[in-house]
């Protein structure tokens, strides 16, 4: 039998195969009820991302495109190991056809991403990670490739900071400044948090709204390549322990910087106070 990694590895490629037949459709867009957008995309990897968590495990699924009543905290609080599911992250950029989107699938137990699987579509880029394995890249039939967060720059080297496309511009301008030495990269979806597991970005500040799945499944690529997400208590973020479902916020890192930690405390706190 394939390992459990490999089959929502196979799960992630199906809900991206039935998203890229949409996207080169002129397809419907919707505005859910928060006036974010909603794809026929969307909907289609959810049933299909749904369905085929269902036939390999019993554990419940909190999917971003889940009827209110599925994912009820009064359900979820007694949740210790569930699916987390973004089965389009980044609709803005899908809507733009920037190829900036993601599958985000991640296996959450006692409020950590032990397993995760980010899968880009147009790039034929899956990223994958569990805490026996560690995480991996793989491009189109290229062998997988071991992921390792970049070490930190010394002395006046540049902080290579990757940052949001369509969030929190102001806030990552202000945080880029107090930190100083920037090369600044904007990108969308979760693929922020792989290029800090990959080693191309060392930071990845987020100072604007996100919800659980937006982060876990990458959030498990990141870890298992030996870096960091944290709070504005320099804590690990974790799922599943509240009602709400919005995350504070984050940075992603290789190692806790006093530098860089100081800037990131300040600017974050006081929004989330």
């Amino acid at each position: 039998m394939p390992s459990l990694v490999d089959q929502v590895v196979a799960i992630a490629r199906q809900a991206g195969d039935a998203i890229m037949e949409i996207y080169e459709t002129d397809f419907e867009k919707y505005e859910k009820s928060d006036a974010s957008p909603l794809t026929e995309a969307d909907l289609a990897a959810h049933k299909l991302i749904c369905a085929e968590l269902a036939k390999i495990s019993e554990f419940p699924i909190l999917s971003e495109e889940s009827s209110k009543d599925e994912i009820e905290w009064e359900n979820r609080k007694n949740w210790n190991t569930f699916w987390i599911v973004d089965p389009l992250d980044g609709t803005k950029e899908f809507i733009k056809k920037s190829g900036e989107f993601t599958v985000n699938i991640a296996l959450v137990s006692e409020g950590k991403a032990k397993l995760g699987v980010v899968y880009c579509p147009p790039l034929n880029r899956m990223y994958f990670a569990t805490e026996e394995q560690g995480a991996f890249r793989q491009d189109a039939d290229a062998e997988p490739v071991k992921l390792q967060v970049a070490s930190e720059p010394q002395g006046d080297a540049n902080w290579n900071v990757v940052g949001s496309k369509s969030h929190g511009a102001e806030a990552l301008a202000a945080f880029s400044e107090q930190l100083g030495n920037v090369n600044l990269v904007s990108m969308g979806s979760s693929l922020k948090l792989c290029m800090v597991a990959d080693g191309q970005a060392h930071l990845y500040p987020r100072l604007a709204p996100t919800c659980e799945w937006d982060t876990a499944a990458a959030q498990a690529i990141v870890e298992h390549a030996g870096g960091k997400v944290l709070t504005p208590s320099l804590e690990p973020l974790l799922y599943g322990q509240k009602e709400d479902l919005l995350n504070p916020f984050f940075i992603v890192c290789a190692t806790q910087n006093e530098r860089w930690g100081k800037v990131f405390t300040e600017l974050a706190t006081p929004a989330n106070a």
